[in-house]
């Protein structure tokens, strides 16, 4: 008698990732770099120098006809244009994925316009679609905020979960120094671990595992997401790690309401089961009483003493009580404060549309409160 196993039971579930414009695009490189897997990254953006300097397996050039290869200017509806026009080769590169992530810096032309057309299709394909996105510092000005603003409206339309980080936290709970080099690699390395923790709670096996039916339940027509990163060692560790998880410092909101909630425990084999038990109770309490909340455990053997906790958190009362801060923005520069430099080719740009004027601004009246 021939048994044989059925490898469709066995099959990971396929995850893309759609880094598009500059933001997303420099997003997807810093995933390749820290070795993140068991997902496909694509590149999207109307520039082709940005796309020169993409670490994807697969790169698209949207909009050719439109922005003939040199960016959408800063201009929301010609990188919605753009997209528009590269429809079909969106659609092709979107075939066979089970989930699709959309990162994109929001407020310039390419993501803020795109992200949206991108997500539309995803979700007409059937596809479990998750934005992931931040919003500009006050440093970029109110017009690229409002466009931001403006972007992320009509992208939660068409997605099924929206994570929206607000850069400027990133200033106000960072202890180190803020410079040119790390500002935007702060969001990109936030950008990364929202979307390899859910990736690995699906694809990454574990003691106590999650499919990709638990994400879904979770994620799908969710709204707006909290994701909380907790970690913590000693005596009351669990606590401490929930603790961080339920009110994340980054996105000034809490769980509270979530009627959905996913918790992924990464710890080490010798945990103690009271461990778990407390800091999922501490977690359930903080949600909806009838709260749908899943959880699974890895192991890790290099954690020794420390557990680390991720709270994804969905379908929020109306969604009270859940609020995207948007900080106040400086004054614009203006326009004759501006220099146009010419990229260099040996240069990976650090975001699309950005005003390196106000940054260096900004960053020099950090300098002066400091000294």
């Amino acid at each position: 008698m021939n048994i044989e196993l059925d490898n469709d039971y066995e099959k990971m579930a396929a995850i893309k990732v759609l880094g598009v414009g500059g933001g997303g695009g420099n997003a997807v490189n810093r995933m390749i770099q820290s070795g993140m897997s068991s997902v496909e990254f694509i590149s999207v953006n109307t520039d082709n120098q940005s796309l020169r300097f993409s670490n994807a397996s697969y790169k698209l050039h949207i909009g050719d006809k439109l922005t003939r290869g040199q960016g959408a200017g800063g201009d929301p509806m010609k990188g919605e244009k753009a997209a528009e026009e590269s429809e079909d080769e969106i659609t092709s590169v979107l075939r066979g994925a089970d989930m699709v992530y959309i990162t994109a810096g929001m407020g310039g032309g390419t993501g803020t316009g795109a992200a949206p057309v991108i997500a539309r299709i995803a979700h007409d394909m059937g596809i479990l679609t998750v934005g992931v996105v931040t919003k500009p510092f006050s440093f970029e000005g109110k017009r690229r905020m409002d466009q931001a603003t403006a972007g992320i409206e009509r992208l939660k339309e068409h997605v099924d979960a929206l994570l929206v980080i607000p850069n400027e936290r990133l200033r106000s709970i960072s202890q180190e120094k803020i410079t040119l080099a790390n500002a935007f690699a702060k969001a990109d390395e936030v950008l990364l671990q929202a979307v390899q923790s859910i990736s690995d709670l699906i694809n990454i096996p574990g003691i106590i595992n999650l499919d990709f039916a638990d994400v879904t339940s979770i994620m799908k027509d969710a709204g707006y997401a909290h994701m909380g990163l907790g970690a913590a060692s000693g005596p009351n560790k669990a606590e401490e790690a929930a603790r961080m998880a339920i009110a994340s410092p980054l996105l000034e909101t809490s769980i509270n309401g979530a009627r959905g909630v996913i918790v992924n425990f990464l710890v080490p084999p010798d945990v103690d089961l009271e461990d778990i038990t407390n800091a999922s109770q501490m977690i359930h309490d903080a949600a909806h009483p009838d709260v749908n909340l899943i959880w699974g455990v890895a192991f890790d053997e290099k954690l020794e003493d420390e557990i680390r906790i991720v709270v994804i958190a969905t379908n929020f009362d109306h969604e009270s009580g859940f609020r995207i801060p948007t900080p106040p923005v400086d004054n614009e520069v203006p326009e004759d404060k501006i220099t146009e430099v010419e990229p260099q080719a040996e240069q990976e740009p650090i975001n699309d549309d950005l005003d390196i004027s106000a940054l260096i601004d900004m960053l020099n009246h950090d300098r002066d409160k400091r000294s």
